[in-house]
């Protein structure tokens, strides 16, 4: 669990670099300008992070269906061989998806001016300036990509329905309660976050509005990996301990 956790705190972390230091920057000097190279950087590692963090996601999902439904088979399943794999196998996945996404998209002639509406370089602002018959590639690549976001999404929801099965046979109405306020949080943030992401990357034009897709932005690229610590540390009992015990450490 503390080595997925940790994964999922760097990669946390690398998301909400990449988008709010310059958009923060921005605001403070009254600007929106950001260099052609510095836009394609932002998205590459946004992309990379941000898709990173889904699959561990997926992992973390397994890891605990493993532990609450298969505890007699965590240690062959989950070693730390499999651990490391796993990890390396969303970390992978990430790099190659944004490299695919980055080398697409700008690959794009931009016929639309090169004013992006939006508070980073998001790909759907991107195509919005490219030509109307050559955007289609990246399009088909968002597909493709939304795709296996899905799968992974439907393989954590059947996870967790195989989890709360196990949980509800549960004697302990105080493990129950533990189970499900450490489960909910977790799979109501994965929601939100492929909801808002295939909205953002895939809704008709029709119904775009710069307000309504800064929303969209905003809950899918900050909010999960603000409020994942939250969820993820704050609710164990050893971090909050360790965490009381630095404070009044500095403190004294």
């Amino acid at each position: 669990m503390y080595f997925f956790l940790l994964n999922l705190a760097l990669l946390d972390l690398g998301c909400i670099s990449t988008t709010l230091p310059k958009a923060m920057a921005n605001a403070l000097w009254d600007t929106r300008a950001i260099s052609y190279q510095g836009c394609a950087a932002q998205v590459f590692f946004f992309v990379f992070l941000i898709t990173a963090e889904f699959y561990v996601l997926t992992v973390m999902s397994y890891d605990r269906y493993v532990a609450i439904c298969k505890p007699l088979h965590y240690g062959s399943l989950v070693g730390s061989r499999a651990c490391a794999q796993m990890a390396a196998a969303a970390w992978g996945s990430g790099f190659l998806n944004a490299v695919l996404h980055t080398a697409t998209t700008f690959s794009l002639p931009l016929c639309q001016g090169n004013a992006v509406d939006q508070f980073f370089c998001e790909i759907p602002q991107i195509l919005k300036l490219s030509c109307s018959d050559a955007y289609l590639r990246e399009v088909g690549v968002l597909l493709f990509g939304a795709s296996f976001g899905v799968g992974c999404f439907v393989f954590i929801v059947v996870s967790y329905v195989q989890i709360f099965k196990a949980v509800l046979r549960m004697p302990s109405e105080q493990g129950q309660h533990k189970a499900f306020s450490t489960c909910l949080p977790h799979l109501a943030v994965v929601s939100l976050f492929v909801s808002t992401a295939i909205f953002a990357y895939l809704k008709p034009p029709s119904i775009s509005s710069p307000s309504l897709d800064l929303v969209v932005s905003f809950l899918y690229s900050v909010v999960p990996p603000t409020v994942n610590p939250l969820i993820y540390s704050m609710r164990n009992q050893e971090l909050k301990n360790a965490l009381i015990k630095t404070v009044f450490v500095h403190a004294s």
